[in-house]
C-alpha cells in the first residue's frame, strides 16, 4: 500500500507555495495525500519563524502526535521551513520522535531523507546554507483549481532589524523571466484564472541579471498569456518601487487594481531604526501616484506597533500616515522579539500594556477608514471570482463568497441569473448592497454567471499539478507555443 501524507503549513504565502512543492515531490515519490480523518503515515510541518509563538505552536503540535506515533511505529514526522532552518538539531533534541528535519533550501531532499531515516532508524537532519536547486525545478501539487502562486525570486537582500527571514532564506535569487512566464502559462493552460507573483521583495526582481525595470516588464508580459484573467503580486518594498511598475499595473488589463505595500511605521525615526530605506513622505508619494493612475485601487499594508524605542510621538506619526494613506485594510502586528535579530538586543523594549493600548487604537482607526472606503462601493457592480472557504458563516447565512478584482472579500446571495450550480473558480457579477470594515455584502442576487474550466476542475475534484519548470530564456514575452504545450503535457489536471 502506498504511504499517505499530510502537509501542515504555518506562515506566509511563500510557505504555502513551498508546501505545494513538498506535496508535488512526495507524490512523485509515490506517497498519496491523506483524505480521511486518521493521522497520515507521514506528517510534514512546514514552519514559520517570524512570530514569537512559532516555537510553542510547533512543539505543541509535535507533542500531540507523539501518542499517534507510539500506536503506529511506522509513522514518520518531518519538520521543515524557516523554524527548522533556525533551530536545526534543537528540534530533535526537544522532540526525539521527529524523523527528519530539513531547511528552506532543500525541499527536494525530503523523500531521500525519509528513506534514510527509515533505513537507519534514526533522525536525519539536513540544513543547507544555500539552495541546492531552485524550488521552481520541483513538481508542485497546487491547492487551488482557480488561483496559483508563482515565485519570481527567493531570499532577500534587505537588513530590516526586526526580520529574521534573510538569515533563514538567504540572499535574493531571481528566476529568469522565461522561467516565470512558462510556469504562469502552464497554470493558465490548466484553467487557472488568477496568479499571484511572489517574492520576499518582489519588485527588487531583476537585481541578479541587472535590470531594475524587470518587474514592470514581467507584469506586462503576463498580460499576453491566454486565459489568465487576474494577476496580483506581493510584497513590494517602497525603496524599489518605480513608476514603470505603476504604469504596467494601470495599462495591463489582467493586472488587478490592488497593491499591498508594507509601511511598518509612519515615523521616520522608527523607519531608520528598522533599517527601512525610505521615509513616510516617499511612501505616501507612491500611494498618491498609484491612485492617480488607478483611482479605485485598493491599497493595503503591514504595520508594526511597539518597535523598541517607539514613543507616543512616533506612534502618532503612524496614525497620521494611516489617515493620509486611507488604506483599504491593514495587517497590524504587535512587535515580536526574535532572537538573532538586531532589534531583539535594542534598548527601549516596550511594556506589553503600552503596545496593546497603541495596537487597539490603530485597529480602531483603521476599521473606521476601511468601513468608510467600503461604504463608498455600495451600489457599484463587481466581478467576483467565486472562492472556496472564504465565508465562515456561509452555511448559516446561505451566502457564497468571492474576491473582487481589487481583492476585497464579498459575500453574496447565490440567486438570480445563475447558469447552473455556482462553483469555486466561476465568475459572477453582482451589486454591492451593504458594507462592513472587513467585507462587503451583495444581497441582490447574481446578474451574470460565467462557468469556467477552473470551476469544471473544482467540481471534478481536480487540482493542477505542474512539473518542475527549468530555466527559461532571459527575455520577455509570452511563452512560445512549444513551451506552453510542453508544460501542459507535463502538468496533468487530476
Amino acid at each position: 500500500m502506498p504511504q499517505s501524507f499530510e502537509v501542515r503549513t504555518y506562515g506566509c504565502q511563500m510557505n504555502v507555495h513551498d508546501s505545494e512543492r513538498l506535496s508535488g515531490v512526495l507524490e512523485e515519490a509515490g506517497y498519496v495525500r491523506e483524505a480521511g480523518d486518521d493521522p497520515a503515515d507521514l506528517v510534514v510541518f512546514n514552519t514559520c519563524a517570524v512570530r514569537e509563538n512559532a516555537d510553542n505552536r510547533l512543539y505543541g503540535n509535535l507533542g500531540r502526535l507523539r501518542a499517534a506515533k507510539r500506536e503506529n511505529p511506522g509513522m514518520q514526522i518531518a519538520v521543515g521551513g524557516c523554524l527548522a532552518q533556525k533551530d536545526r538539531g534543537e528540534i530533535v533534541r526537544r522532540a526525539p520522535w521527529v524523523d527528519v528535519v530539513f531547511g528552506t533550501h532543500n525541499l527536494g531532499s525530503l523523500p531521500t531523507l525519509l528513506e534514510r531515516a527509515r533505513h537507519n532508524q534514526e533522525a536525519e537532519v539536513e540544513i543547507l546554507e544555500s539552495l541546492d536547486q531552485f524550488p521552481s525545478t520541483l513538481p508542485a501539487r497546487r491547492e487551488s483549481a482557480y488561483s496559483g502562486w508563482v515565485s519570481v525570486s527567493v531570499g532577500c537582500n534587505n537588513t530590516c532589524t526586526f526580520c529574521i527571514v534573510p538569515s533563514l532564506r538567504g540572499k535574493e535569487k531571481d528566476r529568469r523571466p522565461g522561467d516565470v512566464l512558462a510556469e504562469v502559462g502552464a497554470l493558465a493552460s490548466e484553467g487557472v484564472l488568477e496568479v499571484t507573483l511572489l517574492g520576499q521583495n518582489v519588485n527588487a526582481y531583476g537585481v541578479e541579471f541587472g535590470d531594475r525595470y524587470a518587474f514592470g516588464k514581467l507584469l506586462r508580459s503576463c498580460g499576453d498569456i491566454e486565459g489568465l484573467e487576474r494577476v496580483r503580486f506581493t510584497s513590494p518594498h517602497p525603496r524599489d518601487f518605480t513608476d514603470d511598475v505603476i504604469d504596467a499595473m494601470a495599462e495591463t488589463p489582467n493586472v488587478c487594481p490592488q497593491l499591498h505595500m508594507p509601511l511598518q511605521s509612519g515615523s521616520d525615526r522608527m523607519l531608520k531604526a528598522m533599517r527601512r530605506s525610505y521615509r513616510a513622505e516617499r511612501f505616501l508619494n507612491i500611494v498618491h501616484k498609484v491612485r492617480e493612475a488607478m483611482p479605485h485601487a485598493a491599497i493595503t499594508t503591514d504595520i508594526i506597533v511597539g518597535f523598541p524605542g517607539e514613543t507616543e510621538e512616533d506612534f502618532e506619526a503612524t496614525l497620521d500616515v494611516v489617515r493620509r494613506a486611507r488604506f483599504a485594510s491593514a495587517f497590524t502586528f504587535q512587535y515580536s522579539k526574535r532572537p538573532g535579530t538586531p532589534a531583539a538586543e535594542m534598548e527601549g523594549q516596550l511594556p506589553k500594556e503600552v503596545v496593546q493600548q497603541r495596537y487597539d487604537r490603530l485597529i480602531e482607526l483603521q476599521n473606521e477608514i476601511s468601513l468608510e472606503a467600503n461604504q463608498q462601493l455600495v451600489g457599484s457592480e463587481v466581478e467576483l471570482l467565486v472562492a472556496e472557504g472564504e465565508g465562515r458563516k456561509n452555511a448559516h447565512t446561505e451566502r457564497r463568497s468571492g474576491r473582487a478584482r481589487d481583492g476585497r472579500l464579498v459575500h453574496f446571495t447565490p440567486e438570480g441569473a445563475t447558469d447552473g450550480e455556482l462553483r469555486p473558480g466561476d465568475l459572477v457579477h453582482t451589486t454591492i448592497s451593504r458594507a462592513a470594515p472587513h467585507h462587503l455584502l451583495a444581497d441582490g442576487g447574481v446578474h451574470r454567471h460565467r462557468r469556467t474550466v477552473a470551476g469544471d476542475r473544482w467540481e471534478a475534484g481536480q487540482r493542477p499539478k505542474t512539473s518542475g519548470v527549468g530555466l527559461g530564456l532571459p527575455s520577455f514575452g509570452a511563452p512560445s507555443a512549444a513551451s506552453t504545450d510542453g508544460a501542459a503535457e507535463q502538468g496533468c489536471g487530476c
